[in-house]
């Protein structure tokens, strides 16, 4: 395990891998914060809204989503310009967990400030157009893809069950979901996840230092610890798609538990024998 960057995030989230620019993004979700390293130094932009997951469009340009809306983000100059609304109407909720799917869209969850049951939701941003997908969640969280693209994966944090659900040739949703890992029945609580390039499902668990990785049948393949209780959620990235890269939150902790976990909030990567896919391109 090597330390990515010093700087801690209070809820470090959204890792994105970009291939074409082959550079590494991250958000800082209560710091407004979107971070990378750019040419060997730390880079960040500041947003007036919470900010939280990310698709790359092109070279130049990022679907950011921010605390109530959709936006075009240019990595060259820092202009933004709105897409879409996201339940600008609710004042208790906030943009979460995302990504981009292998049709061209992207997912994105909302969860209320304070966590609250019931309050969040999963949309899909597909052609110029957001629909909602599933609602009544607490913490939508785990959004990632199977490399055959057949097949979504999603979880309530709060519950404690990842989902996979059946895509149909345009990505949508088709019947009802099914369990894939229980991780309540562990008392674990699943945060986000990535597929790898051979099906299997790296899922961050928050408070527990790691990230595991289960085959396409739901049973445990591989485990990866770090020195952050608080992990987030993992990417792959790296020319070869073998590095594994993990965000952490330092929200939360008392002063003794930051004296005893200065990694807290920090972003991690680690070598591995797995490959990962390439993160999907939205398309516009």
């Amino acid at each position: 395990m090597t330390l990515f960057d010093e700087s801690p995030c209070q809820l470090g989230e959204g890792p994105l891998w970009h291939p074409e620019r082959q550079q590494f993004f991250w958000f800082d979700i209560l710091g407004k914060r979107l971070l990378t390293h750019e040419q060997g130094q730390a880079k960040s932009w500041t947003f007036d809204d919470h900010v939280s997951a990310a698709g790359w469009i092109d070279r130049e340009h990022l679907l950011i989503a921010t605390e109530k809306a959709l936006i075009h983000f240019n990595l060259t100059d820092g202009t933004r310009s709105h897409l879409c609304d996201l339940e600008e109407d609710n004042p208790n909720t906030r943009s979460n967990d995302g990504r981009a799917d292998p049709f061209g869209g992207f997912w994105i969850g909302t969860m209320g400030f304070d966590a609250q049951k019931g309050m969040g939701s999963i949309y899909r941003f597909y052609q110029g157009e957001l629909k909602r997908l599933y609602h009544d969640l607490s913490i939508p969280n785990a959004i990632c893809f199977s490399p055959c693209k057949g097949y979504a994966y999603f979880t309530d944090s709060a519950i404690g069950k990842v989902m996979r659900v059946a895509l149909d040739q345009q990505g949508w949703p088709k019947g009802e979901p099914v369990l894939f890992a229980d991780l309540k029945a562990a008392n674990l609580h699943p945060d986000g996840a990535v597929v790898d390039r051979k099906g299997n499902v790296w899922i961050a668990q928050w408070g527990y230092h790691r990230i595991c990785a289960f085959r396409p049948d739901g049973t445990l393949l591989h485990e990866e610890y770090f020195p952050a209780s608080q992990i987030t959620c993992p990417a792959f990235g790296g020319p070869d798609l073998q590095t594994l890269y993990a965000t952490s939150a330092s929200v939360g902790l008392s002063e003794e538990d930051l004296a005893k976990e200065p990694e807290a909030g920090k972003c991690f990567y680690v070598s591995t024998a797995y490959k990962g896919q390439r993160e999907h391109q939205i398309k516009l």
